[in-house]
C-alpha cells in the first residue's frame, strides 16, 4: 500500500510533524466557540467563511513569492495575482451573499465591507478566532513556502485554483447540514456536521501536504491517470 493516499504508513508519517496537529488543533477550535460563547451555525458558518479571505490573503502572498525564481513566473504572478484577486473576490462575495441570506439576516447592506462586517459580529469572540487561523496560516507560509522552500518549485496555475476546494466544501457542508437540522429538528447537529467535514477536509490536506513534502503527489497523479 506504500504510495497510495491511504497508506497507514503516510498518515502515521504526516502527524508525527507538529504543524499537522497544529491543522487539527485550529480545525477543532470552533468546539470553544460553541462550548464557551455558545455559538450556533450562523457564527460558524461566517468564520469558516472568513477563512476562505484569509487564505486568499495567502494565496496571493504565495503567487507574489513565486515570481522571485524567474521572469516567466514573475509576468504569471503579474497577470494571475490581479486576476485571482478579482474572480476569487467575487467567488467570495457571492459564497457572502449566500451565507447571509441563508442565515435570515436581511439587514445591515450587501457590500463586501457590510458582509465582513456581519460576519465578524456574527459571534463572540469571532476576531479572535480569525486571528488564530491567519497566525496557522503564517506558521504555514513561513515554515514551507519559505523555509522548506517551496517558492522555488511554485506552479503558479495550480496555487491560484487550490482555494476554491474549501468554498465548494463549504458549500456542501451547510446544505448538509441544514438538511440533517431541518429533517432532525436539531439544530446542534448541522454544527456538528459542519465542524466534522471541516475536520475531515484538513486532515486530506495535511496528508497532500506531506504527500507534496516527500514527493508524492505526482506519483500518486500517475497511479490515477492509468486505465483501470
Amino acid at each position: 500500500m506504500k504510495g497510495h493516499f491511504f497508506d497507514p504508513s503516510l498518515v502515521a508519517r504526516t502527524f508525527r510533524d507538529p504543524l499537522a496537529w497544529l491543522s487539527l488543533g485550529v480545525d477543532l477550535v470552533p468546539i470553544i466557540a460553541i462550548i464557551l460563547f455558545h455559538w450556533g451555525p450562523t457564527p460558524l458558518v461566517a468564520l469558516y467563511w472568513l477563512e476562505n479571505l484569509v487564505i486568499g490573503g495567502y494565496t496571493i502572498l504565495r503567487l507574489a513569492g513565486s515570481a522571485v525564481t524567474g521572469i516567466g513566473n514573475l509576468l504569471i504572478a503579474l497577470f494571475m495575482i490581479p486576476f485571482f484577486t478579482l474572480h476569487y473576490g467575487m467567488f467570495c462575495y457571492g459564497h457572502g451573499i449566500f451565507i447571509k441570506s441563508f442565515s435570515g439576516d436581511s439587514g445591515g447592506g450587501d457590500g463586501y465591507m457590510d458582509i465582513v462586517n456581519w460576519a465578524l459580529g456574527s459571534g463572540e469572540g469571532m476576531v479572535w478566532f480569525v486571528a488564530v487561523i491567519a497566525l496557522s496560516n503564517a506558521v504555514f507560509y513561513l515554515a514551507d513556502f519559505i523555509g522548506k522552500g517551496e517558492f522555488r518549485r511554485t506552479n503558479p496555475p495550480a496555487e491560484m485554483f487550490a482555494p476554491y476546494g474549501r468554498i465548494v466544501t463549504l458549500h456542501v457542508a451547510i446544505i448538509l447540514g441544514a438538511f440533517l437540522s431541518i429533517a432532525t429538528n436539531q439544530p446542534l447537529l448541522g454544527v456538528l456536521v459542519l465542524i466534522v467535514i471541516r475536520v475531515v477536509f484538513g486532515m486530506v490536506l495535511s496528508v497532500l501536504r506531506r504527500m507534496r513534502l516527500d514527493g508524492q503527489l505526482g506519483k500518486l497523479a500517475d497511479k490515477f491517470a492509468q486505465p483501470v
